[in-house]
């Protein structure tokens, strides 16, 4: 089980400006916590460490870039052993196309997030899928429509 971090309440004033916006300079993330500039790098530094922070991105518009067609694939396999699984999860990774992979508890084993181009992107990945991972004995696909709420900010909740 991972150990939780003790978060107090500038250490999630932080997190939550720097989830909405992580341009934002070490002096304006200081001045809104009413902290001078060493003490807040620090705590920013504390928060990398920890893990907290484990990644700064850019997040770009799927829609400006041509890949706004968004699939969800659903799979079940009759092979649990740890080997299949890990060939399972390599041929995953190697998939660009995948945003989001989840091992999941119920009807199906797993469940993915794809984003490609069109329904003609989708069935080329669709077959590289089927096609590269054996054991495979029910893969199903929902296509989203319209993208109604998309975020990457976690709710912090107050100390």
């Amino acid at each position: 089980m991972v150990e939780k971090v003790k978060l107090d309440k500038v250490d999630r004033q932080l997190l939550t400006m720097l989830q909405h916006d992580v341009t934002l300079s070490l002096n304006e993330l200081a001045k809104a916590v009413n902290l001078t500039t060493t003490p807040c790098w620090k705590r920013l530094k504390r928060l990398e460490e920890e893990g907290v922070i484990n990644k700064r991105v850019a997040l770009l518009d799927p829609s400006k870039i041509g890949v706004d067609f968004t699939a969800f694939v659903q799979v079940k396999t009759c092979d649990h052993s740890h080997a299949w699984y890990e060939t399972f999860i390599e041929a995953i990774y190697a998939m660009p196309e995948v945003m989001e992979f989840y091992r999941m508890a119920g009807e199906y084993d797993y469940m993915m997030r794809v984003q490609v181009e069109d329904m003609a992107a989708f069935d080329h990945f669709y077959k590289r899928l089927v096609n590269q991972v054996a054991g495979l004995t029910n893969v199903t696909s929902t296509f989203a429509m319209e993208s109604l709420k998309f975020s990457t900010v976690l709710p912090l909740k107050p100390a």
